[in-house]
């Protein structure tokens, strides 16, 4: 009875088997085999979407056959006709792959201002897209120059109202003394309204000259295209050339912007400018030429030896 017992419980690999190498072996692979996870038969995390999210709760095993449902991310909608939504976990644990379903919604088309334009940035009025606003010349944009169309709750509209193009303004230009300009009487110009000063007539033996710019032009915000002129008498000596003579621009006065030309008398050749003009200060501008007596000597050009 012992020994039968004895031989029942005997190890299963004995050190005198020459088996009990590879008997060992087999043993430990086996409790390799037993401390390994046992394979997942299920699909990972379902696939991700710019335009779409999975719907409900994200469950942590998705076992082959299982199915989910997705729906359109904010600021997006269903596209025109219909995509599939909902993917299905596969026999050799993939997802059916699905394409993009919905498209970006979009804004309210905002139309041109009055007096403007709008720039398309994106080229579309879509989620996520810009436009800029431009008025035309002489007008002020009131507002916001740059509009994103964004999530507005469950829908998308403009970040700001749109902007206004307001017409730009200028104050009366100054009053000058001895003169006076047109439409004294208007307390307020519109861009590109002209006025023009006129001087008034003197009192003394000589005439004012308007000296400057008699035209001017609102060029918007209280800024006029020029300095108002002024009216003062202008009046320089009568000019007087040596060896020489006046060959146009006779008179007894001479006031601004007056022009005489000059020519010298034979066996006198001309130093300076033939033509001078009566200048804004009652000088002559360029200075009264001279005349030189003999012959005038040829400029000869030539290259340095």
């Amino acid at each position: 009875m012992t020994e039968s017992c004895a031989r029942r419980w005997a190890p299963l690999c004995r050190p005198e088997s020459h088996f009990s190498s590879w008997c060992s072996v087999g043993i430990l692979l086996g409790a390799l085999v037993l401390l390994l996870p046992m394979s997942s038969d299920a699909c990972g995390d379902p696939l991700r979407y710019e335009s779409m999210k999975l719907k409900g709760v994200a469950q942590p095993r998705y076992s082959p056959g299982a199915t989910v449902e997705y729906e359109c991310r904010l600021g997006y909608k269903l596209k025109r006709p219909p995509l599939p939504t909902s993917a299905r976990c596969q026999a050799d644990n993939t997802w059916t792959p699905l394409r993009e379903a919905c498209t970006r919604k979009s804004c309210p088309h905002p139309g041109d201002p009055i007096n403007g334009k709008v720039e398309y940035v994106n080229g579309t009025l879509t989620f996520g897209s810009q436009i800029h606003y431009f008025c035309n010349e002489g007008f002020n944009l009131i507002g916001t120059k740059i509009l994103y169309c964004e999530l507005v709750g469950e829908t998308v509209n403009w970040s700001d109202n749109p902007p206004l193009c307001q017409v730009m303004y200028c104050r009366p230009p100054p009053k000058i003394q001895n003169g006076k300009h047109s439409r004294s009487d208007q307390e307020e110009f519109r861009y590109g309204e002209v006025v023009v000063y006129t001087c008034d007539p003197s009192n003394g033996p000589d005439e004012y000259s308007l000296v400057g710019e008699s035209r001017l032009v609102c060029s918007g915000n209280d800024v006029w295209s020029s300095k108002p002129p002024e009216c003062k008498v202008v009046k320089c000596e009568p000019p007087v050339l040596e060896n020489g003579r006046v060959v146009s621009g006779f008179g007894k006065k001479f006031y601004y912007k007056a022009t005489v030309v000059f020519d010298c008398l034979p066996g006198f050749y001309l130093s300076g400018n033939n033509t001078i003009v009566c200048g804004a200060n009652s000088a002559w501008e360029p200075a009264i030429p001279t005349c030189i007596k003999g012959k005038m000597k040829p400029c000869i050009s030539g290259k340095k030896t």
